[in-house]
């Protein structure tokens, strides 16, 4: 081979393997560091709120429930933790449209886990990371239905309802609102407000009349063990937060420091609120009702939260805790046994959030505020029909199979000692 050849099969080769390396860097992912390590902290943040519900939760029972209230939380980081890795992801973001979403390249996160599916186009971050996001939304929702039946329940039961509940009620309703399903660009939910707290308080309302109420309620007293340790899951929900609403965003940009402005916002205004009608109605303003205004607020605004000014989250704030305090008052009245208010604050805040937002918009969408404000109300109504009816089938179902309700004996022996052969507080009196 002369010299000439040799240089033209360098300049060809050259050319060949200059092609092949620019189409393998145009087809490469582009990953967007910056987001990805956000969604990565927002991740963590949603993970916090768990221990923190437990927390709040095991804070409000009495000394004898307090662990197996706290369980409660921990037991569903489990077992949803498990499903949701399993079959979870793929039921919320499949790719059909009926009744749930399926993609058996999400079975078990197989598929994303390399492959032409490992990255997510639209926001530069691993689909693991947004999956792993998801799945502590996934997790906290049945841990919040667990306080309106605190105090009564086998917790063998619960742990079959809550796996029940998360397949059959939560991840329908996701993949409907978030993954594609038929309210997906209709209903606006930025990060829960009806998947999450409406499906969880109205879930909760649904259990506890069936259950019914605790035995000696509401003639025997029943004080909050430890407010302090209520007051300390209160915080450690609020921080939590802003990784709940700002990191569904899934950015990091001016839409996350929209969310977490207002998020926290509609906390401090919540609180206040709190805080001004304890002051009217009682003289004092009370630990318990400062963190319920907290709650209140942050429910409120966890689906506005990506769509609304600043204005509105104050608004939104002052009506979600005026709500929940009617809704709290009025549950003594009508005698029923929501142990820790979980449809008077998360059902309730959840409404006005979602269906309040319409009104505060930063921008009204093309067809028009009055059709946005009927797919808001649409949203909430399938939510709580849904969640309502399967709740009620799931409870049936497992109570009859496997008992749901604690018997009296152990009921009044409490949760710690008859269902885990513990106690919270060593020495204490368990009374």
């Amino acid at each position: 081979m002369n010299w000439k050849r040799k240089i033209l099969l360098c300049v060809f080769t050259s050319i060949v393997l200059g092609s092949h390396n620019n189409l393998w860097a145009q087809s490469a992912p582009t990953v967007d560091t910056g987001v990805t390590a956000w969604m990565l902290t927002s991740t963590a943040f949603v993970l916090l709120m768990v221990p923190g519900l437990a927390m709040f939760y095991g804070g409000l029972v009495r000394t004898k429930n307090v662990i197996g209230t706290m369980m409660h939380s921990f037991a569903a980081m489990a077992i949803i933790g498990v499903l949701w890795a399993v079959c979870g992801y793929a039921m919320c973001f499949g790719a059909s449209k009926g009744w749930c979403g399926w993609d058996w390249d999400y079975f078990l996160l197989k598929g994303i886990d390399h492959g032409e599916k490992a990255y997510m186009a639209d926001s530069g971050i691993p689909t693991l990371v947004f999956a792993m996001f998801q799945g502590k939304f996934a997790i906290i929702t049945p841990a919040l239905i667990a306080g309106a039946f605190a105090e009564r329940v086998r917790f063998k039961g619960y742990c079959i309802f809550i796996a029940l509940w998360s397949l059959l009620v939560y991840n329908p309703l996701a993949h409907w609102i978030w993954g594609g399903g038929f309210m997906t660009g209709k209903a606006i939910d930025f990060a829960g407000g009806t998947v999450i707290h409406i499906s969880a308080g109205v879930a909760g309302l649904v259990i506890a009349l069936y259950l019914g109420r605790r035995r000696g309620y509401p003639r025997t007293s029943m004080h909050p063990n430890n407010l302090v340790m209520t007051l300390m899951g209160a915080g450690l929900l609020w921080v939590g937060w802003f990784g709940f609403n700002a990191g569904s965003s899934v950015s990091s940009g001016l839409k996350t420091a929209q969310a977490l402005t207002v998020t926290q916002i509609a906390a401090a205004t919540g609180a206040l609120t709190w805080m001004i009608i304890d002051g009217i109605h009682h003289g004092k303003a009370t630990s318990l009702g400062l963190v319920s205004g907290i709650l209140a607020g942050l429910v409120a605004i966890t689906p506005a939260a990506g769509d609304v000014e600043p204005y509105g989250a104050v608004i939104l704030g002052i009506i979600a805790a005026l709500f929940c305090y009617g809704a709290i008052s009025m549950k003594s009245k009508l005698g029923y046994d929501d142990s820790l208010d979980v449809f008077g604050i998360h059902g309730v805040a959840g409404m006005v959030g979602a269906i309040g937002l319409s009104f505060f918009l930063r921008t009204v969408p093309e067809h028009g505020f009055m059709k946005q404000l009927w797919y808001q109300s649409e949203g909430v109504l399938i939510s709580i029909l849904y969640a309502a009816i399967l709740s009620l089938i799931l409870c049936f179902i497992v109570d009859k199979l496997f008992g749901f309700r604690m018997a009296e004996d152990k009921e009044m022996a409490g949760m710690d000692h008859s269902l885990h052969g513990e106690i919270g507080y060593g020495l204490l009196n368990l009374n």
